[in-house]
């Protein structure tokens, strides 16, 4: 992780979409303490506004993280910024053995130092979508930001 930044994880329920589900998030971090910034800004909108304050600190959390998107390529340059994007699928299968994890497979594999290592550039995230039998039932996210 690079100097500054803060590395984060979060394992939330599954909404149907991973932007929906980030959203959902967004508004659960915002309304707690654990960000930098916490009782600074009224609103969401009002912190991303604040372009000046998340390009030079950010709140080292999700709160960084605007946008879900369905891509699994690495992030490549400044549009792929604030995004999390999925873990690509032979990734999957390389720390889960399935494309289909569970939740408890998930809290093992984020206690290691492998999995985390897959968001590996500041400002964005990995997500994986994990199942309760055939059912998407949880949201795992966790990428590094801040400054």
């Amino acid at each position: 992780m690079p100097m500054g930044a803060s590395g984060w994880e979060y394992l939330t329920t599954y909404r149907g979409t991973p932007q929906r589900t980030l959203t959902a998030l967004h508004e659960e971090v915002f309304a707690g303490t654990g960000w930098i910034g916490a009782g600074e800004y009224e609103s969401l909108e009002e912190l991303w506004e604040d372009e000046e304050f998340l390009a030079e600190e950010g709140t080292h959390s999700i709160l960084d993280i605007p946008r879900a998107v369905l891509v699994s390529e690495a992030p490549a340059g400044y549009d792929d910024l604030g995004t999390v994007r999925p873990l690509p699928y032979a990734r999957l299968l390389h720390h889960f053995g399935t494309d289909r994890p569970g939740v408890e497979q998930y809290r093992r594999a984020m206690e290691g130092s492998a999995l985390p290592a897959e968001a590996d550039v500041r400002w964005t995230g990995r997500f994986v979508v994990l199942y309760t039998g055939d059912e998407a039932t949880h949201f795992g996210v966790f990428g590094f930001s801040g400054d």
